[in-house]
């Protein structure tokens, strides 16, 4: 871990275009394509477990944190299930998240059956835990925070955003929320859809939710090719790379993620449209 962080620190202060001095919250080595497409980022990670007990307004989950204090502290994630899911549904994301530097906390909701704004308060409260009551709250930036979610949770992650504008990130994975329009939202959003989605079709969820965000706001719509509602339950390379870049950019401020979000990246296999607000804001 010494090494990586090493070498992370010397190309860092090698790229030209890199603003360690300038951006303190910049976490790990200067970005490459192959490593925000990598099943693990630079950082070891450790997890711990939070039970129902223990928490208050959500479910518990399991929270998965970067090894290393070395670098001080870091933004943290809460990511919430679909409708009928656990955490187990979303736990991929906890590691592949965390190893590129930030605090994950994967949740379990009070019931698998409740809606979108029920969700988006689960979020909040598993924010608060996190920042104030866990045993790796030292770990985290409190006024670096963001929100995703699956299906209902993404419905959620929109609410937390609506009802929390002081989060930094909101990343909405294939969607569901009988609420379309989210004019009162200002924190930057990645709209992850995609194109066989059956449950949560773009057209009528993940389209107008990207479409009735600001037009001032920094935000991005990704509709996953040959993919179905259920794509973010399992590994899925395109969805980490871009919601890794969207999180480094947004909670981390690390303009060094930039070149993977703006020029726009064009459709391919994996990518069946791409559209965003670029360049974005500092």
């Amino acid at each position: 871990m010494a090494t990586l962080l090493t070498a992370g620190a010397l190309s860092t202060a090698m790229s030209p275009g890199a603003l360690a001095a300038d951006n303190p919250y910049e976490r790990g080595p200067a970005p490459t394509t192959a490593s925000i497409e990598a099943a693990r980022g630079p950082y070891a990670v450790s997890q711990t477990t939070v039970s129902a007990l223990s928490a208050t307004g959500f479910g518990g989950g399991t929270i998965y944190y970067p090894t290393s204090t070395s670098d001080g502290t870091f933004g943290a994630v809460a990511v919430s299930p679909g409708y009928t899911g656990t955490q187990s549904s979303i736990a991929w994301l906890g590691p592949r998240l965390a190893s590129q530097g930030f605090v994950v906390f994967t949740i379990d909701t009070l019931s698998t059956v409740d809606q979108p704004a029920s969700r988006g308060r689960q979020l909040l409260a598993a924010l608060d835990h996190l920042t104030q009551r866990s045993t790796v709250r030292g770990r985290i930036d409190s006024t670096r925070l963001g929100v995703m979610g699956h299906s209902m949770g993404g419905g959620g992650s929109l609410e937390a955003a609506k009802s929390r504008p002081s989060l930094q990130a909101a990343i909405p994975l294939t969607g569901w929320n009988t609420d379309k329009s989210w004019p009162e939202i200002q924190t930057p959003t990645l709209v992850v859809g995609a194109d066989g989605d059956s449950i949560a079709p773009v057209a009528s969820h993940s389209e107008p939710f990207y479409q009735s965000l600001p037009g001032t706001l920094d935000k991005a719509y990704l509709e996953l090719n040959n993919a179905d509602h259920f794509a973010p339950n399992s590994p899925n390379t395109t969805i980490a790379k871009y919601s890794v870049s969207w999180l480094k950019r947004f909670i981390d401020n690390d303009t060094r993620y930039e070149q993977f979000l703006c020029p726009l990246p064009r459709p391919s296999s994996t990518i069946e449209e791409y559209r965003g607000t670029c360049p974005h804001d500092s």
